[in-house]
């Protein structure tokens, strides 16, 4: 086991780990941070997204080791109390269902509208079909994207 100082939700944390231990598992059991879901654990679903360097990355496949010198954020860092632009467009718009994925589909938009404010819907839709979701809300994850958008670029 080594010792890693990580920068999460901008807290600086200590957690003990091997150095091949995703990062999903540092924040979901050292952590209690269950926001970040499990889905497929190969990098396929989405469900474990979250943002290093203000990119999204998806958690499973991320090794702890890699995360060194990292800003990592999770579904609970995004906002103190849920007011990310993209957390209240996705309120607004009753986007969840079961709400497995919805952290992971958030933090993707989060991702995408980071490097860019004003995607087309292509690159939406690029990003958006990167996240599997069963419960077959997309008109709404759509047009709370869209709120998203206009509520960044006022």
């Amino acid at each position: 086991m080594n010792t890693y100082k990580l920068n999460i939700n901008n807290k600086e944390v200590e957690v003990e780990a091997v150095p091949d231990m995703p990062l999903l598992w540092i924040l979901r059991d050292h952590l209690e941070l269950t926001g970040t879901k499990f889905g497929c654990g190969a990098g396929v679903c989405g469900a474990c997204t979250v943002l290093i360097n203000n990119e999204a990355v998806r958690s499973c496949l991320m090794k702890v080791s890699a995360c060194i010198n990292k800003k990592i954020i999770s579904i609970e860092g995004l906002s103190e109390n849920g007011t990310h632009p993209v957390q209240v467009a996705w309120n607004e718009e009753n986007v969840p269902q079961c709400g497995y994925c919805q952290s992971g589909q958030i933090m993707a938009v989060v991702g995408l509208l980071n490097a860019n404010k004003q995607p087309t819907e292509e690159e939406i839709n690029e990003t958006m079909n990167q996240i599997y979701c069963r419960c077959g809300t997309y008109h709404r994850i759509k047009k709370a994207i869209n709120n998203a958008i206009s509520s960044i670029n006022k």
